[in-house]
Formats: C-alpha cells, structure tokens, sequence
C-alpha cells in the first residue's frame, strides 16, 4: 500500500504556511502524516513557512543531482520539494507539500494520484494578511494580487476546497479532517 499525496495551494497570504503549522499541532498520533520542508532561494530567518535556505548554486546542484521530486520558480524565487516524499509515500505515509498553482499540472504528472488540496480568500483577506507578514514590499504586494488576479485560476472540479477567511481554527480543523481520514 502506498501512501497519499496532499498537494497544498492558494494565492499568496491565503494560509498554506498557517495550515501546515495547525495541522502539525493537530493531528493525533496514528495519523501518519509527514510535511515535507521546501528548499527555497530566500534567506534564512525570513518570516513565513519553515522552509530550508539554498543560494542559488546550491539550489542548481541539487536540481542537477536529481534531488527534488518537484522543482519550480515563482516570485523571484526558486522552490523544491526534496525526493524524499518518494520514499516516504513509498512507506504508506500521507505527506503534505506546499505547491504552486502554475506547477500543479507538473506535480499532477509526475503524483497522478495527489490529492489536490486549494485554499482560498477574498483579494482583501489576503492584502491585510501579506501586509502584516511584512515579507513583501509595498509595490510586491500589489505584484503578488495583480499576478493572483491575472491567474484567475479556478480550482480544478476533483480539488478539495477550504476557505480561510475567518478563524484559523475553523479553517484548520477541516484540513485536520482531511488528513486524518486517510488513515480510515
């Protein structure tokens, strides 16, 4: 038996990081559910998700190596999930992974079977929230809603839905739900 696939996305500022995290405080023993970290060309220490730091180079050694399961750019940045997943999915684990909405269909060719999980809220929810996140510039901000508003993307019919508009808690306790009937 092999393990599922939760393949997380949303608009910048819309949650992932802050589900990921009530999620990780959440769940129960037995669940067997992994995250796995995202290598990504951002400094250390700057705010948002846990993710592991890589300069340039180093990210372009361990793509040319053969070490990430999921590879892509977004933001000026560049991220990756490590191939590790392949052998924790390979174990019956259920592993969640922060994705891309531009590199779902990547992801969904190479996992067939990832459930896509889309994260939602309104234009004005995410302002405030990328705003207080103070990882953005002013004229980034307004790059990262124009870019969402450009993408218009809907999410796909089989996607699981949450909307994080309100409490986290409300939010975080149905993507818990989610993830821990994969062991029923």
């Amino acid at each position: 038996m092999k393990g599922r696939l939760y393949y997380i996305v949303g608009a910048s500022g819309v949650g992932k990081d802050s589900l990921i995290q009530y999620a990780r405080n959440h769940l129960i023993e037995g669940d067997e559910v992994v995250f796995a970290h995202r290598y990504i060309t951002r400094a250390p220490g700057a705010q948002g998700e846990n993710h592991i730091a890589l300069s340039e180079s180093e990210f372009a050694s361990r793509e040319s190596h053969g070490l990430f399961a999921l590879a892509w750019q977004s933001h000026g940045h560049r991220y990756g999930v490590g191939v590790e997943i392949d052998e924790w999915l390979e174990r019956a684990l259920t592993v969640v992974v922060s994705g891309s909405r531009s590199y779902m269909p990547v992801a969904r060719e190479r996992y067939p079977d990832m459930t896509l999980v889309w994260i939602s809220a309104e234009p004005q929810v995410l302002a405030a929230r990328l705003e207080r996140r103070g990882r953005e510039s002013g004229n980034e901000i307004s790059e990262r809603l124009a870019r969402n508003e450009r993408l218009d993307v809907l999410p796909p019919a089989e996607a699981l839905q949450i909307s994080n508009e309100g409490p986290l808690e409300s939010a975080g306790r149905r993507f818990v739900e989610m993830l821990s009937r994969t062991r029923a």
